[in-house]
Parts: structure tokens; sequence; C-alpha cells
């Protein structure tokens, strides 16, 4: 009978594991949004306790007023990303065919230094490298997350409407006092941990932009701007989006320039800066308001950028920090929570 009821519990468990994954594909289009919403609500929410804390005049801001505050410097920030974006997509298409020749030039160059003259084989390949159409395709895709602001800003509005009501309804649903405050410290510890992610790593990433600005202008790199944008939202993604907010502005410079020196000069002052914030500054910051295992990281991190693309990738920490402090307050999932976590330590 045991037997059977384990055997019952698998098969359940791996049905409820199938659907999940199969929601989580076919309502992509729905639910991204929404998750991008509920990140930006908690960006809200932190920014609205750094204006709490800021005494204009001696007198404190009420909470109100510092969340409209909050809300107006994400909703200014996500019109000049769209107009960003828009503004350098032409930009680029045109560009793209200049980069396809000195691309072209540049494997010349290295076949003659090497004492190639003639491989078919590969030259078949460089005349398969589209250098215009893969940039159109890039653009166009950064373009349509931009196409989700107005919704995304939206479902944050109605987030904040909502949210001086969710302990009313916490009490509605929870009339067991000690049932109540396991469940809202829970949600405290969920809401405290994603929002100091998310804060230090907004604030890391537009640091980190900034200085790759800097250096981009006075290399003198074409679309510095829209770069140092990419470098910002890349760094959304654990490792693999440093080292991306690293090559590809290199590539670009190798280039476009005649000279080695710019790809030269590019690649090793981007990855000093990208070192000395992502591996000094920023886990000092956060210190262990992760504890997530870098293992789990990664594999996360491919997961669900198979599932929701870029959206997912950027979403991976959040969602997994949650699902860790969820499964950390049960018996029967702790022991996935353990795995999860950086030294084993889930309280």
């Amino acid at each position: 009978m045991e037997k059977n009821n384990n055997i019952l519990n698998f098969s359940l468990s791996a049905g409820i594991f199938a659907l999940s994954i199969t929601l989580l594909i076919i309502g992509r289009d729905i639910l991204i949004p929404i998750a991008i919403a509920i990140v930006v609500w908690y960006l809200i929410n932190a920014l609205s306790k750094i204006f709490n804390k800021i005494n204009s005049l001696g007198i404190k801001l009420p909470n109100w007023v510092s969340i409209i505050i909050s809300m107006a410097c994400i909703i200014i920030f996500l019109i000049a990303i769209g107009n960003l974006i828009s503004r350098n997509i032409s930009e680029v298409i045109e560009i793209a065919p200049t980069y396809q020749e000195n691309f072209n030039n540049l494997l010349q160059k290295i076949f003659s230094a090497l004492g190639i003259e003639k491989i078919p084989s590969l030259g078949q390949i460089v005349d398969q490298i589209d250098f215009k159409s893969l940039l159109s395709k890039f653009a166009s895709g950064a373009a349509g997350i931009a196409a989700n602001a107005g919704i995304i800003i939206i479902y944050v509005l109605f987030l904040l409407a909502e949210q001086a009501t969710f302990p009313k309804k916490l009490n509605a649903l929870f009339p067991d006092t000690n049932k109540l405050n396991d469940v809202r410290n829970l949600l405290n510890k969920i809401q405290n941990q994603i929002q100091t992610y998310i804060w230090i790593k907004t604030l890391m990433s537009l640091l980190t932009g900034t200085i790759c600005y800097i250096i981009l202008i006075i290399v003198g790199l074409d679309l510095a701007l829209f770069w140092a944008f990419v470098i910002f939202l890349l760094n959304y993604i654990p490792t693999i989006g440093s080292l991306l907010g690293i090559v590809l502005p290199s590539l670009l410079a190798l280039v476009q320039f005649s000279s080695p020196l710019p790809f030269v000069a590019v690649i090793i002052t981007l990855s000093i800066t990208q070192f000395c914030i992502g591996s000094l500054m920023e886990p000092k910051l956060m210190g262990r308001t992760l504890n997530l295992s870098p293992l789990v990281v990664i594999i996360t991190l491919v997961v669900w950028s198979s599932l929701w693309g870029i959206a997912g990738a950027i979403l991976c920490v959040p969602i997994t920090v949650i699902a860790m402090i969820v499964f950390s307050h049960f018996e029967k999932t702790k022991s996935i929570a353990i795995i999860l976590s950086g030294n084993g330590k889930i309280n």
C-alpha cells in the first residue's frame, strides 16, 4: 500500500511539473510582462524606501509620495529606453554593411598573414555571415521588449493599487494567528531579499553601463550609448551577461577600426570594469542576501533562458531565490532548498 502511494505521489508530482513547464512555454507572452512587472514593482518599493529616508527641509515624505516619485523615475527610464532603441535601429541597419565589409577585409588579412590563399569551405561560411540581418534581428528583438513597456506599466499600477489590501486579504485567508505570522514572515523574507537583489543589481549595472559608456566614447566606438544600455541590461544576466557585455562591443571595435589597438583597449578596459564591479563591489554589497549555489545559477540560467529567452535569463535569479525561500519553509521540500543554497544553510 505504501509503495503504491509513493508511486502515485511521484506520478502526480511529475504530472504537475510537466504541466507547469507546458504552461510556462505556452503562456510566455502573458507571463513574461507580468513577471517583469513584479520585478519593477519590487524596485519601486525599494526606491520608495530610499525616498522615505530622505528628509527634505526636515519633512519626511509620505509613503504614497515616495511611491509616486519612484514610479515616475521608472516610467521615465522605460520611455528613455524606448526612445534610445528606436533612434538606433535605423542607424544600426545602415552601418551593418560597412561592418560586413570590414569583417571580410579582416579575415583576408588574417588568411594572408597565415599564408592561407584559399579555403572554399571557410569562404562559404563567411559568405553566409550577414551582419545586416543579425543586427536587424537583434534591434527588432530589443524593440519588441521595449514595446511591452505599456502593458508592464499597467500591471505595475494595478500591483501598487492592490498592495494596500494585501494585509487584509492575508488576515482573511489565515484566521489562525500562528499560520498568519508564518506566511507574513515568508513574504517579508522574499520581499526583503528580492528588493535588496534588484536594488543592488540595478545600481551596479547602472554604474557598469556608465563607466563603459565613458570608455566607448573615449575610444570612439559607434553607438556608444546604445552599447552602454546593452551592457546595463546584460549585467542582469548572471556570469554570461558580463562576458557578453565585454565580447560584443569588443567585436564591434574589431570590425569598425582598421587598427587592432581600439579592440585591445576596449576588451581590456571593459574586462577590468566588469571584474572590479561584478567580482569585488557587488559581492560585498550583496553579502549573504542570495546564498545561491553558482552551479544552480548557471543551470537555472540555461533553463529559464530556453523557456523565456532574454527575459528568462534576467529573471532566473529572482525566481530561484523565491523558490529556495518557499522550499525552505516546508519539511518535504527543505532538501531542495539545501541543494539550491550556496552553503547548505537555509535559515
